[in-house]
């Protein structure tokens, strides 16, 4: 679904992507690991269109969309999270899951005057796919809640909602267990899961957690220094002996040595 081209990004002198070259498959869950500074996020940032690369390509559905703005990527089926949630604070759950469609009908001031009957037939659908959404990941007892007022956690979950409001071609997750406690990472992991089983999504993640990435993610890509390491299943990779030296730590290696 993804495919990237020797992409490079260059912030002044400082090459934060170094000529990366890498696929994502239609329907996989790939995870994409690495040592902070490794170039993981801008990596991110260069195929979602927050930043234009330096050099290189980015192709989804072999359709070049090298250096697209973010918004046309959403309407392409390209869509992304953060590890710090970007909800609105002063909106109700729903209410954040309702806005995420584009062009509504309601937004066209003359619609809304002249035609009522557009908008009040299309926030009917929107009401009624929010609370299935909803129901999907079992935020039902904070549905009408402001989303400021939620968990790290459970503004993660409303993020991976808002996804699921259109039909997203690919999810780029950026840290989604970042700060979250286990027992709502098992519940957002489930999510992915689902989603991606029984509803088709593609997924690409970044993530610090281990047996997350192990229990969720084939295959896993490793960078280091702007620059692919190594890429293969969980269990390849936490047994190479570059990744075991740049990311996993000497210390892990020690102690394999001896058992």
């Amino acid at each position: 679904m993804i495919r990237v081209e020797n992409l490079v990004k260059r912030f002044g002198g400082i090459v934060a992507v170094n000529d990366v070259s890498v696929t994502i498959e239609t329907g996989s869950i790939t995870g994409l690991i690495g040592p902070n500074g490794a170039g993981k996020t801008t990596l991110f940032n260069c195929i979602a269109g927050a930043f234009p690369p330096s050099a290189g390509s980015v192709f989804l559905d072999d359709e070049d969309i090298t250096g697209l703005p973010p918004h046309e990527l959403f309407h392409k089926g390209l869509l992304r999270t953060f590890q710090i949630a970007h909800e609105f604070g002063s909106l109700t759950v729903r209410d954040n899951l309702m806005l995420v469609p584009g062009e509504q009908p309601g937004e066209s001031l003359w619609t809304a005057c002249f035609k009522p009957r557009n908008f009040v037939e299309r926030e009917k659908q929107l009401l009624e796919r929010a609370d299935d959404i909803i129901d999907f990941l079992n935020l039902a007892h904070v549905a009408d809640e402001l989303a400021g007022n939620l968990s790290g956690g459970q503004k993660k979950l409303l993020e991976l909602g808002r996804t699921m409001m259109v039909d997203a071609k690919i999810v780029f997750l950026d840290e989604v267990g970042a700060g979250v406690n286990r027992t709502l990472l098992n519940t957002i992991g489930d999510a992915i899961v689902r989603l991606n089983r029984e509803r088709g999504y593609t997924f690409c993640m970044i993530e610090h957690d281990m047996a997350f990435i192990s229990r969720l993610c084939d295959p896993v890509i490793v960078m280091a220094e702007g620059a692919v390491l190594a890429q293969g299943s969980a269990a390849a990779v936490q047994q190479d002996e570059k990744v075991i030296e740049a990311y996993l730590g000497a210390g892990r290696k020690n102690s394999r040595t001896k058992t």
